[in-house]
């Protein structure tokens, strides 16, 4: 039996192995933030997309939960997009420009 392909957790010497973390950086952009709407996958559901901010995990998350309180809705960051609950193209729009983004409306 190998056991090269099997990742350490718990050596007696030093107790619990702890794996340092990856982290993954934004993917690069043309500097355009762009604003699309998505319904597709959402059995019906808009939601409002947030992509191309070049900014890392920690400040998406930041600037995501000042959208959502913003527009009065909810939403998450997956992959370095935010997504809002609802249509809230134009409220984010005039929310980022505010912020000195430079911002496109995208998509449908």
């Amino acid at each position: 039996m190998d056991f090269s392909d099997l990742n350490l957790v718990y050596s007696t010497d030093g107790g619990k192995i702890d794996k340092p973390k990856e982290t993954k950086s934004a993917p690069e952009g043309d500097g355009i933030i762009r604003i699309h709407r998505e319904t597709k996958g959402r059995k019906g559901k808009g939601v409002t997309l947030i992509k191309g901010l070049q900014l890392d995990e920690k400040a998406l998350k930041i600037l995501a939960k000042e959208i959502k309180k913003r527009t009065g809705t909810g939403g998450a960051v997956k992959d370095f997009v935010i997504e809002i609950q609802g249509d809230q193209r134009e409220i984010v729009k005039v929310f980022l420009e505010k912020k000195g983004y430079k911002v496109k409306l995208a998509g449908g």
